[in-house]
């Protein structure tokens, strides 16, 4: 890190230090030092391959079968199922047992938060989780794994067994509705916090980007960490740019002396 770097992250980290009420919100720059590509970053999965973002849209989904035996084969190879918690999670982690962090709110669905330790109570899971899956005509659900083997063994579009109905993974796409619940328990902890990391987001999703103007309303100090500038940057008081895995642990791992 950079000496001026050094010195934002000094500030940053006693700041999230002297908070009572930390709220943190998780991207998928958090996870891509654990091998996970993310979305819209210069490698992103969508910048890639545009394809790959049609499977993540409901109605693409729903009505092509082309799109879905694409998606299946993207899911079966999914470089989540061996990935591992890196040192960005562990600092969250670590941030809980210090007992100031109030709520994880994630945009993630590898569930790699989960892994690392984090408490489930406290996170917010607002696209769902890769990890199940669910079926669009009766609702059926249960472990991504079941299907998955399905494919392994040659189906290229698994059916559901109870209905025969288009079956998905458990995370919310592109035109599906958000689980009114779950994003207002979002927004009500960006009200609480007295401190908002931003970490890993490109900040362009709403209604999840509401909670970085909704916490500094309320005056909340706000952090966002992150690879490249995020469409909110201008809202922070602070904005580091870098390896989320080495920025968080210098910010929040462990108290500054």
């Amino acid at each position: 890190m950079t000496e001026l770097l050094d010195t934002q992250v000094d500030r940053v980290a006693r700041l999230v230090d002297g908070a009572e009420c930390i709220v943190v919100l998780s991207g998928a720059g958090i996870s891509t030092d654990s091998g996970i590509p993310d979305y819209r970053g210069p490698n992103g999965l969508w910048t890639k391959n545009p394809l790959t973002e049609k499977t993540s849209t409901l109605s693409h989904y729903l009505n092509d079968p082309d799109v879905r035996k694409f998606a299946w084969q993207t899911r079966v190879n999914s470089p989540a199922w061996t990935a591992e918690p890196n040192a960005g999670h562990q600092a969250l982690v670590d941030l809980e047992r210090r007992g100031n962090l109030h709520a994880l709110v994630t945009q993630n669905i590898d569930e790699l938060h989960q892994r690392a330790g984090s408490d489930p109570k406290k996170i917010v899971e607002v696209h769902g989780t890769m990890r199940r899956y669910h079926c669009w005509t009766c609702h059926d659900e249960g472990p991504m794994e079941v299907m998955l083997e399905r494919v392994r063994a040659g189906e290229g579009d698994p059916g559901c067994l109870l209905c025969g109905g288009v079956v998905k993974s458990a995370t919310i796409s592109f035109g599906q509705s958000l689980v009114p619940e779950v994003i207002a328990r979002a927004l009500r902890a960006a009200e609480e916090a007295d401190v908002l990391v931003a970490v890993g987001t490109s900040l362009k999703v709403y209604p999840v980007k509401n909670m970085i103007p909704r916490a500094k309303a309320v005056g909340a100090t706000v952090i966002i960490v992150n690879g490249e500038p995020t469409a909110m940057d201008h809202l922070a008081h602070h904005v580091l740019n870098g390896s989320t895995s080495e920025l968080l642990p210098a910010i929040c791992g462990a108290k500054p002396g």
